[in-house]
């Protein structure tokens, strides 16, 4: 089992100044969910192409071409999937060509070993989210994609997933929390219950799961609410502090227009001492690989 988690954890993912790229993490979930719906983890590309394509719209970074099809034949240099049909990693392929009745699968072997040990299921579906994406989408990303993870071992998962990833430091929430005094930066929350914060969380800007830093200068004091909507990229940051709102973002009700469309123009709170500011290069980062779009204007 744990050749097949190092394999997992040192996944060949493109990278280049700081971009995500969610593509073959998120493939792998996909198949992993066919696997637990259907015992095999078959995937048709012609079906999904669509769902692939909708994840990385919703969970990739901005951007207008995402690409499915190229996790779907890359995926075969990490070892542990194959295709129905001789699709070299190296070489040119069409989209045509993927879509007349190619299928990917995960190799025969690591197919026997989910059967063997369904715990590794749960392994690899936490080492994957663990290693790309930050813990607030985990549940919005299974939910997503059809992953059911309370059927999971998801206790001992996380616990082995942590191990083989980068580990963060213990004190980043307590610093972060306190540097913004318990209180939310973007509406001002500081509920307390037997003296402890509840329901403010520590925010990394630059994304633990693409080698951001546990510093204080990556982090925001952020409400359970607003922390989910930072990581999905309905709201960001400027240089200067100011709070951005997504204009792909759609208010249905009064609560959404209080909650976040009341943020616009509005500044972030200052922590407690100048040097622990947020840096322009980690906010730069959110807003070009987490930030859904354009910001929605002040007027």
């Amino acid at each position: 089992m744990d050749d097949w988690l190092e394999r997992i954890a040192t996944l060949n993912v493109w990278s280049r100044g700081g971009q995500r790229a969610p593509h073959k993490p998120l493939l792998i979930l996909l198949a992993l969910a066919a696997w637990q719906r259907t015992g095999s983890s078959e995937l048709d590309f012609s079906r999904t192409e669509p769902e692939l394509a909708s994840l990385l719209r919703s969970f990739g970074p901005p951007a207008k071409q995402v690409a499915p099809q190229y996790p779907f034949v890359h995926l075969q240099s990490d070892g542990f999937w194959t295709l129905n049909t001789d699709i070299r990693v190296s070489e040119s392929f069409t989209l045509t060509r993927l879509r007349n009745g190619v299928c990917g699968r995960f190799t025969p072997d690591f197919e026997r070993a989910l059967d063997v040990d369904p715990r590794l299921a749960a392994d690899v579906a936490h080492l994957v989210m663990a290693a790309h994406f930050p813990d607030s989408l985990h549940r919005d990303l299974c939910d997503a994609i059809g992953l059911d993870v309370d059927r999971l071992d998801v206790e001992v998962a996380r616990d082995r997933a942590a191990r083989l990833v980068r580990r963060r430091d213990p004190r980043f929430r307590a610093e972060v929390l306190r540097a913004y005094s318990q209180k939310c930066a973007m509406c001002g929350f500081g509920g307390l219950l037997g003296g402890q914060a509840i329901g403010v969380e520590a925010a990394h800007i630059r994304w633990h799961a693409a080698d951001g830093p546990d510093e204080v200068a990556n982090g925001l004091a952020l409400c359970t609410v607003h922390h989910k909507l930072f990581d999905r990229g309905v709201l960001g940051a400027a240089d200067d502090g100011e709070i951005l709102v997504s204009a792909d973002f759609a208010a249905m009700s009064e609560a959404d227009d209080l909650y976040v469309t009341r943020l616009i123009g509005r500044g972030l709170a200052s922590p407690q001492s100048a040097a622990q500011a947020p840096e322009a290069a980690h906010l730069t980062w959110h807003r070009q690989q987490v930030f859904a779009g354009a910001p929605r204007s002040t007027d």
